[in-house]
């Protein structure tokens, strides 16, 4: 029988957390967001994340800072009345950042060996998730942003894939 302590159960945990708490934040909003965010962020710090992974949260919470928060300064997102806002974009996008951050050397490690399939599919599955996103969360997008999210997220897998596809090279020769 497998247990929490099984690669496969972790990578399933993990992939379950980060989908639980995008749908947290995106019906449940800023609010339910951030209860399940602190959550979920907390128990994978405390049981999956490797030493330091703190560091790739905070960095991709700062990432998202800049990326969705200069996209919704520039007209890209149009959130409802009364939505709090933080760098003008409501918490519960904010918080999508760190919660991608948990997948990134655990269920999406595989990915980072073959860079152009992570280029493919961030410049896909990004866009496709603020899409359908906005679509259960009532925000309106500006017909220029998915393009500017799929270039964004290309980019981003693909940096991802640079630096972590070689560091895992560099430690397969080392052994």
């Amino acid at each position: 029988m497998a247990t929490l302590s099984d690669g496969p159960v972790k990578l399933l945990v993990n992939l379950a957390a980060f989908q639980a708490g995008w749908f947290a934040c995106v019906l449940g909003g800023s609010r339910v967001g951030l209860l399940v965010a602190a959550l979920i962020l907390t128990l994978h710090l405390a049981w999956l994340a490797r030493p330091g992974e703190w560091r790739w949260l905070a960095g991709f919470a700062a990432l998202g800072l800049v990326v969705d928060g200069g996209l919704t300064l520039a007209g890209g997102f149009t959130f409802a009345e009364g939505t709090p806002l933080l760098g003008g974009m409501p918490t519960w996008l904010w918080l999508l950042w760190p919660l991608f951050a948990t997948l990134i050397h655990h269920s999406l490690a595989w990915l980072w060996h073959y860079p152009w399939l992570a280029a493919l599919g961030g410049a896909t599955s990004g866009p496709l998730s603020y899409y359908a996103g906005a679509r259960l969360a009532g925000v309106e997008l500006a017909p220029w942003l998915l393009p500017a999210e799929a270039m964004a997220w290309a980019l981003i897998c693909l940096a991802l894939s640079r630096h972590l596809g070689k560091t895992a090279a560099l430690a397969r020769r080392v052994r």
